[in-house]
């Protein structure tokens, strides 16, 4: 069946999404010291004011400006002199899984490589876990990135591999989520082992089906060991054909196509970019973005550091993307095999050591170059109605997220508005 065909077969409507209830009535965040907005009228790439105030009401910014001007309002929020930021936007996190693989993880502390072939492990539990388990997982770790300052969070499926558990997987994850990506191909199951073609077409066809309503993205792992490029290519169109944005696991175990095919498909994403050729960088760097009329053709490429901390993997070189004009962002790739965590203050951190990232730089890849990569301008940003995602640091600068590391600076945390 032709990805046309499916098109006709599958209805997509939104994801019902469960959504933090908006405040009542106007709330001012004054005393802040340090205000990141990532606008272009503030200073620096940050788009930094200090001695700020920010306006807030149903849900959404309506005001910045210095304090001395700040609007009267209904409630008011001390920020103490602390800097404020734009939530972090995690964009590629699998948070519908049973189990965790910490054996694993042990073993390759002790020297074992890390080949992705763990993943089959984290099936077998996903799918012999009850809805009600896979549900206490994700708002447990939602929770929890929450709490350290992560307002937007996407979450793929990949651990089901079965047309019932991708689709269940997906429900679960746009329960607390508006950005979901169906990963049916996250790697062949154990009983496709030997009939790779057959699990492609089980992919495009049924479990399409069945995972599209729930689902904004659809993503592959273009990988040896996983899904090679013509796989990847159709399972992609396939997607593309119903309505579902592309993203891809891309060039993390070595050099390979996906990069270049991500960009050929104008994916909103590929992901890891942790082994590139000057093609690859040239690829990226050659897509190009209109924000002021909504023409949006960039393919964003997000870092995982997370995942080469955990495998001890070599870290991808942003500053070779960065230097070459690529747009990155920074994400978590919480999974319970090669990178569990869920922090992004951590990922800033390892960004500005290991990856040659500056602190700006890092926290403008950790919030409006997530926002970039899920192609979304209402989050990521604090402007005039931009969603009103907050934290407010326990810290005077955005620089503390990598100059300490490790400890908790995250005072506060609004999430549409509603203080956490």
């Amino acid at each position: 069946m032709t990805p046309g065909d499916w098109a006709r077969r599958v209805t997509r409507p939104g994801p019902p999404v469960g959504r933090a209830a908006r405040g009542t009535g106007s709330l001012l965040v004054d005393n802040i010291g340090e205000l990141v907005t990532n606008v272009a009228d503030g200073d620096g790439p940050l788009g930094l004011r200090r001695d700020a105030a920010l306006l807030v009401e149903d849900g959404q910014v309506v005001w910045t400006g210095p304090a001395r001007d700040a609007p009267a309002a209904d409630r008011r929020i001390d920020a103490e002199g602390g800097a404020v930021l734009p939530g972090f936007v995690d964009s590629h996190a699998h948070l519908v899984f049973a189990g965790d693989r910490a054996a694993e993880f042990a073993a390759r502390m002790a020297g074992q490589p890390y080949t992705g072939g763990g993943i089959r492990t984290t099936v077998g539990a996903t799918r012999a876990a009850t809805d009600d388990e896979l549900r206490a997982t994700v708002r447990r770790l939602r929770g929890e990135a929450m709490r350290q300052g992560t307002t937007t969070l996407e979450i793929k499926s990949g651990y089901g591999l079965t047309v019932a558990d991708e689709a269940r997987s997906l429900r679960i994850a746009a329960e607390v989520s508006e950005d979901t990506t169906f990963l049916g191909a996250h790697v062949v199951p154990t009983e496709y082992a030997d009939r790779p073609d057959d699990y492609v077409g089980l992919v495009c066809g049924p479990m399409l089906a069945a995972a599209a309503p729930y689902a904004r993205w659809i993503d592959v792992f273009c990988e040896r060991g996983a899904f090679d490029v013509d796989h990847a290519r159709a399972i992609l169109a396939c997607g593309q054909a119903v309505g579902l944005g592309a993203r891809v696991h891309a060039n993390q175990l070595g050099p390979g196509p996906g990069v270049r095919l991500g960009v050929e498909l104008g994916a909103a994403s590929v992901d890891h970019c942790t082994h590139l050729t000057d093609a690859d960088v040239d690829a990226l760097a050659s897509t190009s973005v209109d924000w002021t009329s909504g023409a949006v053709t960039t393919t964003v490429a997000t870092l995982l550091p997370g995942a080469e901390f955990s495998t001890r993997s070599p870290y991808p070189d942003a500053r070779r993307l960065l230097d070459a004009g690529v747009t990155v962002a920074l994400a978590t790739d919480c999974n319970p095999g090669s990178s569990y965590t869920s922090s992004m203050p951590f990922c800033v951190a390892l960004a500005v050591r290991e990856m040659r990232m500056t602190p700006a730089e890092a926290v403008w890849a950790a919030t409006a170059g997530g926002a970039r990569a899920l192609r979304r301008d209402d989050v990521g940003v604090l402007r005039p109605g931009a969603r009103a995602d907050l934290m407010i640091l326990d810290a005077p600068s955005h620089l503390h997220l990598a100059y300490r590391p490790g400890v908790p600076l995250i005072r506060r945390v609004l999430h549409h508005g509603v203080p956490q």
